[in-house]
């Protein structure tokens, strides 16, 4: 089954409402940074950063998780900022926290406040999005991907 991720943008960008001039947007790799550029789009901004939150998590070991080529790429201070946090899942809660330890990294931001496009439950830490296009519980053996094709965002949904 497909879902079409550019209609969950349309909600999200509602959702967000507007954007302080302090704010700066991070996507998180790969789906996030997707998702980053087309909101820096939107909303009319210039930049975004991109974090690669892989070595960070707690569970690197036991996932079988390679370390990527992907890097972090924060092209502004996050000092004083308020950054809004961006990923396409939302599930346990472990890519978000891994991606906070590596945000703090760089720096000191003001706030930091999470837009996901989709929440599909299953939380194992005590994380939340501020901001939500859709909450779509699932199975855990069910897996949800954001992939991109021909410059167009689609969700698939995967049985175990």
């Amino acid at each position: 089954m497909q879902l079409d991720a550019e209609k969950l943008i349309d909600v999200l960008v509602e959702k967000i409402g507007t954007l302080s001039d302090n704010t700066e947007i991070i996507g998180i790799h790969t789906g996030g940074a997707w998702l980053a550029a087309r909101l820096v789009a939107r909303f009319g901004l210039t930049q975004y950063g991109t974090l690669a939150a892989t070595l960070h998590r707690d569970d690197f070991t036991r996932r079988g998780l390679h370390p990527q080529t992907k890097s972090t790429d924060i092209p502004f201070a996050v000092d004083g900022k308020h950054i809004l946090l961006v990923d396409d899942v939302l599930q346990t809660g472990r890519t978000i926290r891994a991606a906070m330890n590596e945000l703090f990294d760089f720096g000191r931001p003001q706030s930091v406040s999470l837009a996901v496009l989709i929440d599909r439950g299953g939380r194992e830490l005590p994380i939340e999005a501020n901001h939500v296009a859709m909450v779509m519980p699932l199975e855990i053996a069910q897996r949800l991907t954001l992939g991109q094709h021909n410059n167009q965002l689609r969700f698939n949904i995967q049985e175990g």
